[in-house]
């Protein structure tokens, strides 16, 4: 059974059609980014798999017992607000000061929980957001364009913190990005969205076909420096086995 199964989903909000004919997959262990312009649905979709959002027709099925951990697109706090970051991360509900110590640990920001969320820096606030999205050890994580605000290198640093989530928790990681040349080299499926799925496939193969260069245009493939991204067999840590390579994609699925 797949982690994550959707089949036909349709979403409309106010009366328009935001998805229509969804299919998409998530296994155990890999990492798959949403690409598309603006107003493709990859906000939606994110939102439709966490319930925030009630599909019009469709099926949305998760394995029995997955976790998520969601991190928003942005979180708007007062700045007159004084709130430590231990404090953030214990509302709704409080979690041990071990287990907030060690999202901290996996978000890359150990040692920040005393410090006033206030006073974080844009990178540091989003490591903040993956702190608090990882204090359940999610089995799938969502990540709504995370990266937004963030210069050059700390998009890349942030990819590779999630490489090493990834690596240390074995979940799926589900994002929406924007930073197509960063992004291409982080996951092992690209699914790009139009409304509808155009293409999915290995990084290589999507921004090769000609969905994708209709979208982004003919010279944004060229651009990229691409590499095979292969990954070592994983453990997953809730059932002491081995998690197996992400299932074949390296066939390209264009919708017709």
């Amino acid at each position: 059974m797949h982690l994550l199964s959707i089949d036909d989903l349709h979403v409309a909000l106010g009366g328009r059609t935001v998805l229509e004919g969804i299919g998409l997959h998530i296994e155990r262990g890999e990492i798959v980014t949403l690409v598309g312009p603006n107003g493709s649905g990859k906000s939606t979709l994110l939102r439709a798999i966490i319930g925030a959002v009630r599909p019009a027709r469709g099926r949305l099925v998760r394995q029995p017992g997955v976790a998520i951990g969601y991190v928003p697109q942005r979180l708007a706090i007062d700045a007159t607000l004084p709130m430590t970051v231990s404090r953030f991360l214990n509302l709704p509900r409080r979690h041990s000061t071990r287990t907030v110590r060690q999202a901290l640990e996996q978000a890359g920001v150990p040692g920040l929980g005393r410090q006033q969320v206030t006073a974080l820096s844009g990178g540091q606030f989003q490591r903040i957001l993956l702190a608090r999205a990882l204090l359940e050890k999610p089995d799938l994580l969502l990540l709504d364009e995370a990266t937004q605000g963030l210069d050059h290198r700390g998009t890349a640093d942030f990819y590779r913190q999630i490489e090493s989530v990834r690596r240390e928790l074995g979940c799926a990681v589900l994002m929406v990005s924007h930073d197509l040349h960063v992004v291409m080299r982080a996951s092992d499926r690209v699914v790009c969205l139009n409304r509808h799925v155009c293409c999915q496939g290995t990084p290589e193969r999507v921004v090769a076909s000609p969905a994708y260069r209709e979208l982004f245009g003919p010279d944004t493939g060229d651009a990229l420096a691409l590499y095979r991204h292969d990954h070592p067999r994983q453990h997953d840590r809730s059932v002491g086995n081995p998690i197996p390579p992400a299932a074949d994609t390296s066939h390209l699925e264009i919708a017709p």
